[in-house]
């Protein structure tokens, strides 16, 4: 089974990128660092030489091997992690793990894979309303994640535990200690430091969000997840609901693997760029077969061309 780790970054290796590159040589992933023009690129030349398994693209390589998705994508921009997608999918990828260069893993990390397998696990509803909020039913409930359309909050908690459902795993999203990946004003408000007490996997049949920073997914589901641009900070959790249209009943929620040590950032900033999200992701929710009604034309247009490499 060939399995991939999969970042891109600007800043020089992180404690979590060392820790990943020594996860990849000794748990048998390839770690693919997608680099950006800001990225020093000397220190991931050095990486990809000291480990075996690690393989850096440069702004050049990516220009030469995909020059339509780099055109489209732009610089300085998380959404060129979808590069790293694109390259592992050539490189006959069965499974691929999207991280963040501030999330550091702890030691068990990618040790319980259950992407590709059929499963036992608990079953969540909200009862009040079509959507499921992950945290809802952890020992931070007061939080929400990025991306929960922020008109259910009021009821978000009321959830009913269903029992035992088998599904088939496509998607398995672990959850973060330290700064958690939550909405921007759940962040400027309350400033939390948690710690997920454990939990067995849980899964929604109801439309829920997940992030890119600590999410395996299986190879099946590539071509209709990535990390959207042009939308702000919705990029990756809009992409999580588009994925659920095609693949519903696929993803399954587990415990903390990773300390986020976020990197600084201008929390005002985050807020503004979650306003298309506060604006528009009801709507979306709402209306999602036609959810391309709600993308900038940019975005729809380099859906068009990432979606051609998997043809």
């Amino acid at each position: 089974m060939n399995k991939f780790i999969i970042t891109t970054t600007i800043n020089k290796p992180t404690i979590a990128t060392l820790k990943f590159c020594e996860i990849a040589d000794k748990k048998d992933f390839y770690f693919i660092i997608v680099g950006d023009k800001k990225t020093p690129h000397d220190f991931y030349r050095d990486l990809s030489c000291r480990f075996k398994k690690v393989i850096y693209l440069s702004p050049e390589e990516q220009e030469k091997l995909y020059p339509d998705l780099s055109n489209v994508i732009g610089w300085n921009c998380i959404a060129r992690r979808n590069i790293g997608f694109v390259h592992a999918y050539k490189l006959k990828a069965d499974i691929i793990a999207t991280v963040d260069d501030d999330n550091i893993p702890y030691d068990n990390w990618g040790d319980e894979i259950l992407v590709g397998k059929e499963i036992t696990v608990d079953l969540y509803k909200n009862v009040d309303c079509d959507y499921f909020d992950p945290i809802s039913v952890t020992n931070h409930n007061d939080l929400w994640h990025r991306g929960y359309p922020i008109e259910h909050l009021k009821h978000k908690n009321n959830i009913e535990y269903l029992g035992k459902q088998k599904i088939k795993c496509l998607v398995q999203a672990g959850f973060w200690d330290g700064d958690p990946d939550i909405d921007a004003i759940c962040r400027l408000s309350k400033k939390p430091i948690v710690k997920f007490t454990q939990f067995e996997p849980f899964t929604s049949n109801q439309l829920a969000p997940f992030n890119s920073q600590n999410t395996f997914l299986d190879i099946s589901v590539l071509s209709d997840y990535s990390v959207l641009p042009f939308i702000g900070r919705l990029d990756d959790v809009w992409a999580s609901y588009i994925l659920q249209l095609k693949y519903k009943k696929s993803v399954v929620y587990t415990k903390s693997s990773v300390y986020q040590e976020r990197n600084p950032q201008d929390l005002i900033l985050n807020l503004e760029n979650e306003i298309i999200g506060y604006r528009t992701t009801l709507k979306l929710l709402n209306d999602l077969e036609n959810y391309t009604l709600y993308l900038p034309e940019k975005t729809q247009e380099y859906i068009k061309i990432y979606k051609s490499y998997f043809i």
